[in-house]
């Protein structure tokens, strides 16, 4: 048994600009949203390109005020590989801030706890180890954007 905690491998900053949200209404398991995805950037130590227009984050508001967060999206990496990422994740924060959150308004993220799992997909022999590792994403929501650090665990 290890004692240690793994290090984490800083891998890229993704930036992600996004539309108003889709509010599809409250239904049994709490308020779904949609909000697309309008492009973006990644930058970084391991990775670098941009993230393709047409995506969208898909979002459960819970009743207890937990967003459950799956976001699916394409990369286009430095050198033309294209990567599929399903990035499932929650969010949550004091009930004012996620108000806050939900309108559209900035909150300082040290007061909102915003994790994902990225899983990325790639036909590309170069890029094949983004399948074989297992990674983790800060997330900081902005007005009109999505910053996610992903580190390598």
């Amino acid at each position: 048994m290890h004692d240690e905690t793994p290090a984490a491998r800083p891998v890229a900053t993704l930036e992600v600009a996004v539309g108003a949200p889709v509010i599809v209404g409250p239904g049994p398991s709490g308020e779904r949203r949609v909000i697309p995805i309008l492009g973006g950037t990644v930058s970084g130590p391991r990775l670098r390109g941009e993230i393709l227009a047409g995506g969208a984050d898909f979002q459960l508001i819970r009743p207890d005020g937990v967003a459950e967060i799956e976001a699916r999206y394409t990369l286009r990496l430095a050198d033309g590989t294209l990567v599929y990422v399903v990035n499932r994740g929650l969010r949550h924060a004091a009930p004012e801030d996620m108000a806050r959150l939900l309108r559209g308004e900035r909150v300082p993220p040290e007061r909102v706890y915003f994790r994902t799992a990225p899983v990325f997909e790639t036909a590309a022999p170069a890029h094949a180890w983004l399948g074989r590792s297992l990674f983790l994403g800060y997330g900081e929501r902005r007005p009109d954007s999505v910053v996610i650090r992903v580190v390598e665990v």
